[in-house]
């Protein structure tokens, strides 16, 4: 005999005050409720509905430790009802003949009303659990192979772990178009809140990875997201709840008794370059009609404005890790990339001359960037600068993988000098010298810092792709395409089991470390992946008729 015990626990979700968690016994099954949402649990096993015992409890008030301590003899209470800060478990008893398997089914109905509740239920012992699993499968199935890739040019490994980031990405985002950071509810051990929120620029990375993969239907409603929750001045806040709202957050209005502008400017600016990357694809004219005034030009008008008139530079903004105020290379690489996107969307809506103020602030911006930001003596950018009052200049120069957003943007070329001498001092000062290897994010990283020392920080996988989607594009033949390869196959042997990619790993053990999944790794995978076969059809182009050996296989 198998006795499996499920305990149901939905505190997470909000307010504990009159929540209930109660047994129904017309369909065996329990039910909690929390003012307007709604939640049925079921179960099928030995040929029935329902489960064999039951308990509900309390948790957490006058030292009472949850229903879950009722497991643990072997026998329920079935205790019927319990109010406040509830919690619930389950039992499914199976007879199971040595050298014999079964299977039992488990689920979870969730709606605003007992009416929904009931009728998702009564949906499933209708049709059976195994047939909504077949019918799931089969969608995922042709979902995650819509775009009929190549995926002979990949490694099986990679192929894979590809269409598990598709899947895992398509998690993260709710149909109403926000695309959430990471939904790993542990991290709460360590940070006072969660990942759960959509982050402008995490959100435009997404969205432009999978705009590459072909999945334009999700990444227009992300675009139609961000029309409706920028501000009527331009910018974007720093991040958002899935539904809209603004988030919490830790960038403040006023420092040393100054009033600031607490944004990550590169957030505004990225949500318009991933966009016009998304017209440059689809070409969805009306799509971006209605984006075109309360999004393009918002945007673009705010970043015009948000300038030094000195410099032509962006005023300070937070950095994209959220730790230091300034005038950031990456950032400046952003806004670059945001205005040129604007000019491009202006011009092609005839509007000439705002097309040209566009691109003329874009162009002194990245003069600018040469005359401020880049080292000389140590040839590469540096991270980031200030301007004092006196008119000297502070410069941060801390060599900082986010430097990639030089060439990724489109502020610079790829083969330019400066940025191939900046890339390698990434490679060189980042790269962990220890049996893990990956690139940290800048030396003396200490965020869940675990390496001490003798490491630079924890290896990250965005910022060791960001150095693989550099060997991609810098490459000029398919030996110098085998390091992005060599890259894409350390991130693949760190993923979990599952595929899930977390966001950064231990540089001693290995070990998964804060959120998992984090939408931005398995986004930054499937962007890498697309160059890697971009790249490797264009290498194969015959030069008279212009058709490449493998056959047209991507967006």
């Amino acid at each position: 005999e198998i006795r499996l015990f499920f305990c149901q626990d939905f505190n997470i979700l909000g307010s504990e005050i009159g929540d209930t968690a109660l047994y129904r016994p017309e369909i065996n099954a329990l039910l909690h409720y929390k003012s307007n949402r709604w939640f049925l649990i079921n179960c099928f096993a030995n040929k029935k509905f329902g489960f064999d015992s039951y308990a509900t409890g309390k948790k957490d008030i006058a030292g009472e430790f949850g229903t879950w301590m009722d497991a643990q003899d072997g026998i329920l209470s079935e205790n019927p009802i319990a109010q406040g800060s509830v919690d619930s478990a389950a039992e499914i008893r199976m007879i199971i003949n040595p050298n014999e398997n079964d299977s039992c089914f488990y689920w979870i109905c969730a709606g605003l009303d007992w009416d929904e509740v009931r009728d998702l239920n009564g949906a499933v012992i209708k049709k059976k659990p195994q047939e909504f699993l077949k019918r799931t499968i089969n969608y995922w199935r042709l979902w995650v192979d819509k775009e009929k890739l190549n995926f002979s040019l990949l490694p099986d490994e990679i192929a894979s772990l590809y269409k598990k980031s598709l899947l895992i990405c398509r998690t993260q985002i709710n149909n109403n178009g926000s695309i959430i950071a990471a939904n790993d509810s542990e991290i709460k051990g360590f940070n006072p809140d969660t990942y759960s929120y959509m982050w402008p620029r995490d959100g435009a990375l997404t969205a432009n990875a999978l705009d590459l993969a072909g999945y334009f239907e999700i990444t227009r409603k992300f675009y139609k997201f961000c029309a409706r929750v920028i501000e009527r001045e331009g910018y974007f806040m720093h991040k958002y709840t899935p539904i809209g709202s603004l988030g919490s957050s830790w960038l403040p209005w006023v420092k040393n008794n100054k009033t600031q502008l607490p944004i990550q400017e590169d957030e505004t600016a990225l949500v318009l370059w991933a966009l016009w990357e998304n017209f440059n694809i689809f070409h969805e004219i009306e799509f971006i009609k209605p984006l075109y005034k309360p999004l393009i030009k918002n945007a673009a008008d705010f970043m015009m404005n948000y300038r030094d008139l000195n410099t032509g530079l962006p005023l300070p903004s937070y950095d994209l890790w959220e730790e230091r105020r300034g005038v950031l290379t990456f950032t400046t690489a952003a806004v670059y990339g945001g205005l040129m996107a604007a000019a491009n969307f202006t011009r092609a809506f005839g509007d000439v001359e705002l097309a040209r103020a566009y691109s003329e602030g874009a162009q002194r911006m990245r003069k600018a960037m040469d005359e401020y930001m880049y080292l000389k003596d140590e040839k590469r950018f540096c991270k980031m600068i200030n301007f004092n009052k006196d008119g000297s200049i502070e410069i941060d120069k801390t060599i900082d993988a986010s430097v990639f957003g030089t060439f990724a943007f489109g502020a610079y070329e790829p083969g330019d000098d400066k940025v191939k001498s900046t890339m390698q001092q990434v490679y060189d000062t980042l790269w962990c010298k220890t049996k893990v290897g990956g690139i940290a994010r800048y030396k003396h990283d200490t965020y869940f810092a675990k390496g001490g020392s003798s490491v630079p920080g924890n290896p990250w996988f965005v910022t060791t792709l960001w150095l693989a989607y550099y060997y991609v594009v810098i490459s000029k033949n398919e030996e110098d395409l085998s390091r992005a390869m060599d890259l894409l196959k350390w991130v693949q042997s760190r993923a979990l089991p599952s595929g899930v990619l977390a966001e950064q790993v231990d540089p001693l053990t290995n070990e998964p470390l804060s959120v998992s999944p984090l939408t931005w790794s398995h986004s930054t995978f499937i962007l890498v992946v697309q160059a890697y076969l971009n790249k490797l059809i264009e290498m194969h182009k015959c030069p008279s008729c212009g058709i490449s050996k493998y056959l047209k296989n991507i967006v």
